[in-house]
C-alpha cells in the first residue's frame, strides 16, 4: 500500500487549480467608468486577503507533501487549509454580493451568480474539511485511501464551474479590475511556484 505522501502529492495539484479561480479575478486593459471603476476597487480590495489566505492554505499543504509527514499530520495541516478555503471563499462571495452589481449589461446576473458559484465552492471546501477529519490517521492504508477520495473531489472542484466568475469578470468589469493595485496584487504567484 503506498504512503500518504504520493496521494498528498495528488491533493496538492489539485488545490493549485482551486487557487486559479481566486487568482483570476484580474485582468488586464482599461476603462474610463469611474463608478465601474470603484466598484472593482471594493471587489478587489476586499479579494486580496483571501487571495492571501488561499496561497497559505495551498502553500501548508505543498511543505506537507514535501515532508515525511505523519497522517495525523497531513490531516492537522488538509484540516485548517480546506477551513481558511472556505472561509476565504465565503469572504469572497461575501465582497462581491456587497459591491452590488457591477455598471454593466448584466450586470445583476453576473453578481448573483459568481455569488452563488464562491458560497458553492466554499461548501465544497467545507465537506472537504469535514471528510479529512473523519479519516483514520491511526490507520496509514486506511488514511491514504481516504486521501484518494478526498483529492479526487478536490481535483473535481479545481476544475469545476468557475464559469460565473469568468463571466463576472470579461469585458469592462475585467478591464476595471486590472488596473485595481489590490487585484494585481492579488494575481501575484503562491510561494513555491
Amino acid at each position: 500500500m503506498e504512503g500518504t505522501k504520493p496521494v498528498n502529492k495528488k491533493l496538492a495539484a489539485a488545490l493549485s487549480g482551486g487557487a486559479v479561480l481566486v487568482l483570476a479575478l484580474s485582468g488586464c486593459g482599461d476603462d474610463k467608468n469611474e463608478e465601474l471603476d470603484k466598484w472593482a476597487k471594493s471587489v478587489c480590495d476586499d479579494v486580496q486577503p483571501q487571495a492571501r489566505k488561499i496561497e497559505d492554505a495551498n502553500a501548508a499543504i505543498q511543505k506537507q507533501t514535501s515532508d515525511n509527514s505523519s497522517p495525523k499530520d497531513v490531516q492537522k495541516t488538509d484540516s485548517k487549509a480546506f477551513q481558511d478555503m472556505s472561509d476565504a471563499y465565503k469572504a469572497i462571495g461575501k465582497a462581491v454580493d456587497d459591491a452590488g452589481a457591477p455598471p454593466v449589461d448584466g450586470g445583476e446576473d453576473k453578481q448573483k451568480n459568481a455569488v452563488k458559484e464562491l458560497n458553492g465552492i466554499s461548501k465544497s471546501y467545507g465537506d472537504l474539511k469535514t471528510r479529512v477529519d473523519k479519516l483514520d490517521a491511526g490507520d496509514q492504508s486506511k488514511f491514504a485511501d481516504g486521501l484518494k477520495g478526498i483529492a479526487t473531489e478536490l481535483d473535481k472542484l479545481s476544475k469545476s464551474g468557475n464559469n460565473a466568475l469568468q463571466d463576472l469578470e470579461e469585458g469592462d468589469v475585467g478591464k476595471a479590475m486590472a488596473k485595481q493595485e489590490s487585484c494585481k496584487n492579488a494575481s501575484a504567484p503562491p510561494a513555491g511556484s
